[in-house]
């Protein structure tokens, strides 16, 4: 039975076959990121690939894949004779969990040789395993922040370097990241999201005949592997075998003046940041002439790499929505191909700029007034970056409508917001809010071993199997312990930890001024960015008129919240208790959903209550209530003006809440108080 599903045979996935066939291709690219909703084959055709690559000369005996052809391989296991032997392989596909251990991804001293032999010898983690293969990291975006940070230094260096208990190891690990992720369940951490050469978004298709034809080949597949693999045999050789002939070609492709120009142009046009995308695009239009057999850099293979290495480099902030716009694309590439180049036009060192550019600009200037050729073409602005003529363009008015006078208002430019902390210590997924017994911080101490993971506590390990070495029968002298499992010790940690930031947003009446909905807006969206930065998860409870509702279930994907307060409509009565309600009904799925992560409750209101009878004593009975279940929150008092009623921090006694006026949620708010008081 094969193990996976056949790379041919998957439907409907063109961008991506291309991407991750194009990493292949040319390894120096980058990878490639996956991004896609469940269900649209990104894990199945990752596992995939490796079956089509072509087998790969290694150094026979070495656990890092050296490369024969290599004069001097960075392998612990090295240094090899000139005529060592040789071995050919597959190409492997290394899976690294999302809660894989720093000991497993780096590797690590070999605990039971160095305590029972007292031998010191390094046991290589995954890095050393992918080395000349292939990474993949399913569910990239949940991946832990130490272990993004691994993949960064082996991304940037083409190494990995271990110096750890005892042990200093270099060794090569030159890999293709594959990354795949729902962005439902949260956005990636831009640093590790710029490492990706290649990204490529995936929908189910919408086409009925094709989720037939889907349907059709799954339920072929499990019903008898063999004979459907059997189907695509063929092209599976056929697609090694053009891998593989691309493998030696891309090396002879020439990227001329023209290509580099052009690409140079591209990225110019939609600003992305620094050179990374030129250099990614280069080697992507390189990679898609050698697949299609070419030694020459065309139009087509500028725009194929151009729609892959771009869309996430274009991204300014996590609410901008990834993609690029092909129309644009499409008009700085022009329609024409270039003209070949003669001898003559590169070694006349006295003609002019507007000469040399050959026939291509002199045929497409006829009938201008100017010598030296048409002016450049000025890309138009893209995403409402500008108009047409570069004119402001007026803000929407608040709309108005129904019988609650409903209003929508927009945010402003978010600024830095305070930290908000949730107290105490805890022991939730790592993160940059509260402080938490984690798997990376600073070492505050050991326990013994209750679990698989964790790192060890090499000085606590021996301090605990010391005192029994006579008893366990050791000679005065001999060398090294005699160990037992019961002493083995691991380090405890102290670092920070991400959090649920519940959002419950009043959006009555008393909010709907345009400019207080504004501020509250804005304070929300600033509070959202700081989540985003954190590695928090957040939900939406919005409430008015008659009820309360969750606009935005607890996620990771902040991009959705912003776009959930983007259209948030103030109006009608303020139902503050069934809000609350609502916030405790939530809180406690949460709780048996996700018991390690600590919840931070954030009420934005006035604190005024207006629905039903006994509206305010209600609330203030049902806030009394939740605040006895001990979840920290945090009251935002978005009252204004000269006479205030005070209903949010009556509010916030009830919840045993942190007090918090709407103008004091920036940071700079106390700065500019301590600077107005001087």
């Amino acid at each position: 039975m094969p193990q996976h599903y056949p790379f041919s045979a998957v439907v409907g996935s063109d961008d991506m076959a291309l991407a991750l066939t194009l990493s292949t291709i040319s390894p120096a690219i980058g990878g490639v990121l996956v991004r896609g909703e469940k269900g649209t084959a990104k894990s199945t055709m990752v596992r995939a690939l490796a079956s089509i690559l072509p087998p790969i000369d290694v150094i026979a005996g070495d656990r890092f894949s050296s490369d024969p052809r290599e004069a001097n391989p960075v392998s612990p296991d090295g240094p090899f004779p000139p005529d060592a032997a040789t071995e050919t392989r597959p190409v492997r596909l290394v899976e690294l969990p999302v809660g894989a251990t720093e000991d497993r991804v780096l590797g690590s001293l070999h605990l039971e040789k160095a305590l029972s032999e007292g031998v010191t010898e390094y046991e290589p983690g995954l890095l050393a395993r992918a080395h000349r293969g292939i990474l993949y990291v399913d569910e990239v975006n949940l991946l832990h922040d130490h272990l993004v940070d691994l993949l960064l230094d082996a991304a940037a260096m083409g190494r990995s370097t271990v110096e750890r208990d005892g042990v200093s190891v270099e060794h090569a690990a030159r890999f293709v990241l594959v990354g795949t992720m729902n962005p439902e369940e949260g956005e990636l951490r831009p640093q590790l999201l710029d490492r990706f050469g290649l990204t490529v978004e995936v929908a189910a298709p919408r086409d009925p005949a094709t989720r037939v034809e889907v349907v059709r080949r799954r339920l072929a597949y499990e019903t008898d592997p063999d004979a459907f693999a059997s189907r695509f045999a063929e092209d599976e050789a056929s697609l090694t075998d053009r891998i593989q002939a691309a493998q030696k070609l891309v090396e002879e492709v020439d990227l001329s003046d023209w290509a580099l120009l052009k690409i140079a142009e591209v990225c110019a046009a939609f600003e992305v940041d620094g050179m990374r995308a030129d250099i990614v695009t280069a080697r992507a239009a390189s990679a898609h002439a050698a697949w299609n057999g070419r030694t020459g850099v065309s139009r087509e293979d500028i725009r194929a790499a151009a729609r892959l290495a771009l869309p996430h480099r274009r991204r300014r902030n996590p609410f901008d929505a990834p993609g690029i716009d092909e129309d644009l694309l499409d008009q700085i590439l022009g329609d024409d191909e270039p003209e070949p180049p003669t001898p003559d036009e590169f070694d006349d060192g006295d003609r002019s700029e507007s000469e040399s550019a050959g026939t291509e600009t002199s045929s497409s200037s006829a009938g201008d007034d100017s010598d030296d050729g048409p002016p450049p073409t000025e890309a138009p602005a893209t995403d409402g970056d500008r108009s047409q003529h570069d004119e402001p363009q007026p803000q929407p008015e608040a709309s108005t409508g129904g019988t609650d006078d409903v209003t929508v208002a927009s945010a402003q430019q978010p600024y830095r917001p305070k930290l908000f902390t949730v107290g105490g210590t805890g022991a939730g997924e790592s993160g940059r809010r509260s402080r938490a017994i984690t798997e990376t911080g600073r070492r505050i101490g050991a326990a013994p071993r209750t679990g698989q993971g964790g790192s060890i506590h090499l000085t606590e390990t021996i301090r605990a199997a010391a005192p029994h070495q006579l008893a366990r029968g050791r000679a005065t002298g001999a060398r090294g312990l005699a160990f037992r499992a019961s002493d083995l010790r691991l380090a405890i940690k102290e670092g920070h930890e991400s959090n649920l930031i519940l959002f419950c947003v009043d959006a009555s009446g008393s909010m709907a001024a345009r400019k207080r909905m504004e501020q509250v807006k804005t304070a929300i969206l600033s509070l959202l960015m700081d989540a985003y930065q954190r590695r928090d998860k957040v939900g939406l409870i919005t409430f008015r008129a008659d009820g309360a509702e969750l606009a935005l279930p607890p996620t990771g994907s902040i991009d959705i919240a912003a776009a959930r307060l983007a259209d948030l409509p103030a109006g009608g009565r303020t139902p503050l208790a069934e809000a609350l309600l609502k916030t405790a009904d939530v809180l406690r799925l949460e709780r048996v959903r996700d018991p390690r992560r600590r919840p931070l409750l954030v009420v934005i209101t006035d604190g005024r209550a207006t629905y039903g009878e006994n509206a305010l004593g209600r609330a203030h009975q049902v806030a009394a209530h939740l605040g006895a279940t001990g979840v920290a929150s945090l009251v935002i008092d978005c009252e204004t003006g000269t006479f205030r009623m005070g209903l949010a921090r009556r509010l916030a006694d009830h919840l045993m809440a942190e007090y918090v006026p709407l103008g004091e949620v920036s940071a700079s708010a106390l700065t500019d108080a301590v600077l107005g008081a001087a």
